[in-house]
C-alpha cells in the first residue's frame, strides 16, 4: 500500500470512528432522555435540511456572479447603453437635479443608521434584562457582520478604493476625460471612492437582508416595501450617473454570497441544536 493509499485508509478510520463515537452518545442520550430524543432528532433533521438550503444558495449566488461577471466582460457596452439612457448629451444625467431623486438618495444613510440604531438598542436592552441569548443574538450578529464584511470591507473597504473604475459621469463619451474601465479591470483612472462596484447598492441589498428575518407577521411586507426602496436606491445611482449597472449588479450579487456565506456558518454550524435543548442538557 502506497503512502497516500494509507492516508486515505487513516482519514476514513478517523471519519469512521467520530461517526461511531457521535451516534453512540446520542444512543446513551436518549436511552437517559427519552423524552428528549424525538425533539432532538427532529432539531438535527432541520439544520441539516436548512445546511443544505444554505449550501444551495452559496452555490447560487457564486454562479450567478461568474456569470454576471463574464457576461458584462464579454458585453461591456451593456453598460454604455443602459447609462445613455439617463444621459443628455445637452443636460448631462439630468435626473441628478431631480429634488425627489435626491430626496430618494439621501434617504438611504439614515435609512440603513435607523436600522443599525434598532438592532444595537435590541441587544442592549436584552443584555441588560440578563435575556442575551444567542437564538435572540444571531440574527443581529449576522447582519451587523454581514454589513461590515460585504458593504463595509469588501465593497468600500477593497474594490472602490483599489480598482479604479472611473464613473460614467468622468467618461469622455459622457463629457468626462476618463476611459471607459470593464469590470474587474484595476486601472489608475479613478483615485478612490470609484465605480466598482457600488456602495450604495451594497447597503441596500443589505436593508432586504434586515427585511428578510424580520418576525414571520410582518414578513412578507416588510420584504416587499424594503426589496422596492432598495431597487429604487440602485437604479436611482444608474441614472445620475454615479455607477453602470454592472455596478450595481455585482454589489447585489457580492454581497448576497457574503450574506449567504455568514448565514451558513452562523446559523447552521455553530449551535445544531436548539437552544431551549441545549439549556435541559447542561
Amino acid at each position: 500500500m502506497g503512502p497516500q493509499a494509507r492516508a486515505t485508509a487513516t482519514r476514513g478510520a478517523i471519519v469512521a470512528a467520530a461517526s461511531n463515537l457521535v451516534q453512540d452518545w446520542i444512543c446513551k442520550f436518549s436511552a437517559s432522555h427519552p423524552s428528549h430524543a424525538p425533539v432532538m432528532s427532529a432539531s438535527l433533521s432541520l439544520s441539516a435540511s436548512s445546511a443544505a438550503k444554505s449550501d444551495r444558495l452559496i452555490v447560487a449566488f457564486s454562479l450567478a456572479l461568474v456569470a454576471s461577471s463574464m457576461f458584462f466582460w464579454i458585453f461591456p457596452e451593456v453598460d454604455l447603453l443602459v447609462s445613455r439612457w439617463f444621459f443628455s448629451p445637452d443636460e448631462g444625467f439630468v435626473s441628478s437635479s431631480d429634488p425627489n431623486l435626491q430626496w430618494l438618495r439621501k434617504s438611504s444613510p439614515w435609512a440603513l443608521a435607523a436600522v443599525i440604531v434598532f438592532m444595537l438598542v435590541r441587544i442592549l436592552r436584552d443584555a441588560i434584562a440578563g435575556a442575551l441569548t444567542w437564538s435572540r443574538a444571531r440574527r443581529r450578529i449576522w447582519l451587523l457582520s454581514g454589513l461590515a464584511l460585504g458593504p463595509g470591507l469588501i465593497v468600500n473597504g477593497l474594490l472602490k478604493e483599489f480598482w479604479g473604475r472611473p464613473r460614467p459621469v468622468n467618461l469622455d463619451v459622457f463629457g468626462g476625460d476618463a476611459v471607459h474601465q470593464m469590470v474587474w479591470v484595476i486601472s489608475d483612472w479613478c483615485d478612490g471612492n470609484c465605480s466598482f462596484v457600488s456602495g450604495e447598492a451594497s447597503s441596500s441589498a443589505w436593508l432586504v437582508a434586515a427585511a428578510l428575518v424580520t418576525p414571520k407577521q410582518v414578513r412578507p411586507y416588510a420584504t416587499a416595501i424594503t426589496l422596492l426602496y432598495a431597487m429604487s436606491l440602485s437604479l436611482n445611482r444608474i441614472a445620475f450617473g454615479g455607477h453602470f449597472l454592472s455596478d450595481v449588479v455585482l454589489a447585489w450579487l457580492i454581497c448576497g454570497l457574503v450574506f449567504a456565506i455568514l448565514y451558513r456558518l452562523i446559523f447552521d454550524t455553530a449551535y445544531p441544536f436548539h437552544s431551549d435543548i441545549t439549556g435541559r442538557m447542561k
